[in-house]
């Protein structure tokens, strides 16, 4: 979409306000900003960050008071027009953020600095890429300068220590940069979608062994004694979410400690998000015993959660990889997002590919350390994506053709 702004518009005066809660702002206002491609009734490019689901997150206490996660929402007006948001939150830890600063805290907390509270514009819990400034259309340049200003102007003022921008766009990456932000370089791992027509269209650009393998893999979950389903929209029941918690209760214990959503947010997501997932659901004797949870975007599908209860031959791979390329191709998606880390994945047709975060580091010291690592890093990333990309399970002729 074209930018509208004019030299007038610039030049007014923009305020920026800070939120504590999304019911400080009606749904229209906010998603005219975070999709306003959904505006007549279509679906958005990211669900993550519409007004539905960050108020699901609030209205469960999965985020607030006690989490880790206190939210500080970023609004930017000119007058009575709103020409930005952005979702931002103190945060005391730096947990259900995917993208590491750990040993960033430690070191300067050796060094007698105080890490946290620092800012975070992001979607908890959510390692998916998408636009973090949320811009009107009309005012793209004009709300994501005066958004990455404000943000960094709200740090320095209460003397954080740093804010963070994770999973943003290329874009954004560049503009934040070019405004005096820090880039910084990751991996994850992305199946793309080259107009398979079905998941044999895909199998056959893959090499012999790999394909052997995955047919394999396939038939060793399928065969795990009962049968597996994807509901989406008012196929979705509250049985299902009575399962599923305990599927994420279980693996949210084992990999977190304490799971990052209460079991609020999924009769909340039920009720205003059913929509834009789809549950895929194993079932044997009657019995849930495993299940994988997708958001639904406009061109792509995020792989978020799995859980089971009982232990099945692959039925992993067939829930959280296999059914995830079922159902892109069946939508017609561009791309699985399959999640954080799992190098497992590159054998299953998922390939690295490059995400994104921007930094600001308050002290000048400590921030031309980090300017220093991270350069470096950003080396390291893309030789690693080089490196994996060469071990991935496609033909030769396909890996240079995606290149």
């Amino acid at each position: 979409m074209q930018d509208h702004e004019t030299d007038q518009s610039a030049e007014q005066e923009i305020e920026i306000r800070v939120l504590p809660s999304l019911n400080a702002i009606d749904a229209a206002t906010w998603d005219a900003c975070a999709c306003p491609e959904a505006a007549q009734g279509g679906r958005p490019n990211d669900p993550f960050t519409t007004h539905r689901f960050l108020k699901a997150l609030e209205d469960s206490n999965s985020v607030g008071p006690g989490t880790g996660w206190q939210p500080q929402y970023l609004q930017a007006k000119i007058g009575n027009q709103t020409i930005g948001v952005a979702p931002m939150y103190g945060k005391g830890h730096s947990q259900g953020e995917y993208i590491f600063d750990h040993n960033w805290a430690h070191a300067f907390e050796r060094a007698g600095g105080r890490y946290y509270p620092k800012l975070q514009i992001a979607v908890p819990h959510t390692p998916a890429t998408g636009r973090r400034f949320l811009t009107h259309p009309d005012f793209a340049q004009t709300g994501l300068s005066a958004l990455v200003q404000g943000a960094v102007q709200l740090g320095a003022t209460n003397k954080l220590s740093s804010l963070h921008v994770t999973f943003c766009t290329e874009a954004e990456r560049d503009a934040g940069a070019e405004l005096g932000l820090m880039p910084r370089a990751t991996q994850q791992f992305h199946w793309l979608n080259a107009g398979y027509e079905d998941f044999d269209g895909f199998l056959a650009t893959l090499s012999s062994r790999k394909r052997k393998n995955i047919r394999k893999e396939r038939r060793q979950a399928q065969d795990f004694g009962g049968t597996i389903q994807t509901y989406t929209g008012d196929d979705l029941r509250p049985e299902h979410w009575d399962a599923f918690w305990q599927f994420y209760q279980d693996t949210g214990a084992r990999k977190w400690g304490t799971p990052y959503l209460t079991r609020r947010f999924f009769d909340i997501a039920h009720e205003t998000l059913r929509d834009d997932m789809a549950l895929v659901l194993a079932e044997r004797d009657g019995q849930y015993v495993a299940g994988a949870l997708n958001f639904i975007g406009a061109r792509s599908l995020y792989g978020r959660y799995w859980g089971c209860s009982e232990h099945h031959p692959c039925l992993h791979f067939e829930l959280c990889y296999y059914r995830a390329i079922d159902i892109a191709i069946e939508r017609g998606l561009d791309r699985v997002e399959a999640g954080a880390q799992g190098e497992h994945k590159l054998a299953r047709g998922y390939l690295p590919t490059q995400t994104h975060s921007l930094h600001w580091v308050g002290d000048p010291g400590f921030a031309d350390a980090i300017a220093s690592y991270l350069e470096a890093e950003r080396e390291a990333v893309e030789e690693e994506i080089e490196i994996l990309t060469d071990y991935g399970p496609f033909k030769r002729v396909q890996i240079e053709e995606q290149e």
